[in-house]
């Protein structure tokens, strides 16, 4: 019974929040809209390749998530190319950010922080 590895991470929010969060998830990290099947809520499928790796889920009228409940999601990672231009992408949207070098291998991550205040980390080969 072995786990065969990563599907996806979901995030849900408000339809407002949802549509600037496939917004940025698009046009900043690069991931693209794809399939989703005709689920009853509201909702986008995003891609890397042919592979769906976030989905974005409309909560429902008058669903709440505590604020007080402790969490330890830090981030979500993505492996990336060229990271000038994303640097350059990162800087034209406004977007702060940090860099990072993973000891001994050289690869360098850059951090920052989604619409929904989410943790978002770009890695690149050295």
């Amino acid at each position: 019974m072995p786990t065969l590895g990563f599907s996806h991470y979901n995030l849900r929010s408000s339809r407002e929040l949802m549509e600037k969060l496939r917004l940025f998830y698009c046009e900043v990290v690069g991931l693209a809209v794809g399939y989703r099947p005709p689920f009853a809520s509201a909702g986008y499928w995003l891609y890397v390749g042919e592979r769906d790796v976030l989905h974005l889920t409309e909560s429902t009228p008058g669903e709440t998530r505590s604020t007080e409940a402790a969490t330890t999601f830090d981030h979500a990672a993505f492996n990336c190319s060229d990271r000038m231009a994303f640097e350059r992408r990162l800087a034209e949207h406004g977007i702060q950010f940090k860099v990072a070098r993973v000891p001994q291998t050289g690869q360098i991550q850059l951090f920052f922080r989604d619409p929904a205040n989410n943790g978002v980390e770009l890695n690149f080969a050295s």
